[in-house]
């Protein structure tokens, strides 16, 4: 896929820093849709869905781990994310009368993302694809399809789909809970928010790329909602930097993983202002005492002590919309360090966009 022309201020051949950019308006075009996820989850009323089965792959299924809080924390809903493997590959016969399948892709046509909603459909669930391509296999497979309106994605790695996913997830739990407005309000908040802030962690990540530019690998923490954030920055940074970047909860970071740390393995750290907090700040503490340098992000990073590296984000009135704004240091730094690494951040070996295999 050829690269863009630059706009003006632009770097030449940016299509990554370009997409991170876009997000502001990319969420702004979602929300010009809010009908649509209002009549969808009103339509999902008659089939009696208090499950919902959350289906992707890739960046899609790191939004998905956040549609686990999204339907928690709002309507009340129980929701996962289902194997694909068990229906599509194993054959598994479930019944899925009263469950809501959500199925996420950017594209629209990963096919056994595709084959899941058809047989999930068949077996009585209530269908719904979240995606940036409204003319799809998945959009026809599905009972409802409601548009990310991100726009044309060009870069590989993905980042204003994976922030519309987030959004529309939120949208749609919200609308879902009877709290559509409240919701809508909250993202009209983040969009402006993410609007100032963008430029601002530019400039902050490019100086704490130049110094680690050095690292080929890295945890990252998250807990809560934010896991689906440290999922998301860790697959940035394999896919255009390569860094091995692990995602791990704070909990898990003492089970086991603390052993491996030292002055040369980094720990990412995402905080924000929630019940969670307090774990997340046990486990930067560990990260401290082995001597591992600490990046500390979110929320809430003001009250992590002892970092080497501080990003903070504004906290939003609505805190479920934290992953909004904390995931973008994240995608800074993946742009930044590729950059300090001599790596081309657009075109990473071995990487399509569009999953037609698996």
């Amino acid at each position: 896929m050829p690269t863009p022309a630059p706009q003006p201020g632009e770097i030449p051949g940016s299509v990554l820093l370009r997409e991170i950019r876009e997000q502001p308006a990319s969420l702004a075009r979602l929300l010009e849709h809010r009908d649509e996820y209002a009549a969808v989850a009103k339509a999902s009323s008659p089939y009696g869905s208090k499950l919902v089965r959350l289906v992707a792959h890739g960046s899609s299924d790191n939004a998905a781990s956040y549609g686990v809080y999204a339907f928690g924390l709002l309507p009340g809903w129980t929701a996962l994310r289902d194997s694909i493997s068990l229906s599509v590959y194993y054959g598994a016969d479930t019944d899925l009368h009263g469950s809501c399948v959500v199925a996420l892709s950017q594209s629209g046509q990963t096919p056994d993302v595709v084959e899941y909603v058809e047989r999930a459909r068949a077996r009585g669930a209530f269908t719904i694809a979240l995606t940036n391509e409204a003319a799809s296999p998945l959009a026809d497979a599905a009972h409802e399809v409601l548009p990310l309106a991100a726009g044309s994605e060009q870069g590989i790695a993905a980042t204003k789909t994976y922030t519309a996913q987030v959004a529309a997830l939120a949208l749609l739990a919200g609308y879902a809970a009877g709290e559509g407005e409240r919701v809508v309000d909250g993202l009209e908040e983040v969009t402006s928010l993410l609007a100032d802030l963008i430029p601002v962690l530019e400039r902050r990540l490019a100086e704490v790329a130049v110094a680690l530019a050095f690292v080929g690998r890295m945890f990252v923490i998250g807990r809560g909602s934010e896991f689906a954030t440290a999922r998301e920055i860790s697959l940035k940074l394999l896919e255009t930097c390569r860094i091995a970047a692990a995602p791990l909860t704070a909990t898990d970071l003492a089970h086991g993983p603390v052993a491996a740390l030292d002055g040369l393995f980094p720990v990412w750290t995402i905080a924000s202002d929630d019940p969670l907090l307090p774990a997340v700040r046990e486990a930067a503490a560990r990260v401290h005492a082995a001597g591992a340098t600490l990046l500390v992000s979110g929320t809430g990073a003001a009250s992590i002590p002892d970092a080497a590296y501080y990003v903070p984000v504004p906290k939003p009135t609505l805190p479920l919309l934290a992953p909004l704004l904390s995931v973008v240091p994240g995608q800074l730094l993946a742009w930044a360090l590729a950059q300090a690494k001599g790596l081309d951040p657009d075109r990473p070996d071995g990487l399509t966009k569009v999953t037609l295999a698996l």
